[in-house]
């Protein structure tokens, strides 16, 4: 019969071969920073050149397959666009910047 230590490794293992391990890690990373986040200080807007810069960093962590961590940045960009601070979003930013 296998220890409890011998199954905690199983499972830590499956779990991680999964991805289901690191996607709730930067779950619960982006949680602690959102309960820790000061709504009442407002933060400034963003302009339209940062919004691009996050959009490259964003498809950067994609295309790298930093899944988690760019689901960090998009939970926090998430925020900020709920709050109306984002740009058209009909269109991806960086098409938006080549075209002008």
């Amino acid at each position: 019969m296998a220890t409890v230590a011998e199954l905690k490794a199983v499972l830590k293992d499956t779990l991680e071969k999964r991805g289901v391990l690191g996607h709730l890690k930067a779950r619960i990373r982006a949680e602690v920073f959102n309960a820790l986040d000061d709504e009442s200080e407002p933060r400034p807007s963003l302009s339209h050149e940062n919004l691009l810069i996050n959009e490259l960093i964003r498809e950067y962590l994609e295309f790298n397959k930093y899944k988690y961590t760019a689901s960090v940045l998009i939970s926090d960009d998430h925020r900020r666009t709920e709050k109306g601070n984002s740009a058209n979003t009909e269109e991806p930013l960086v098409s938006q910047a080549v075209k002008r």
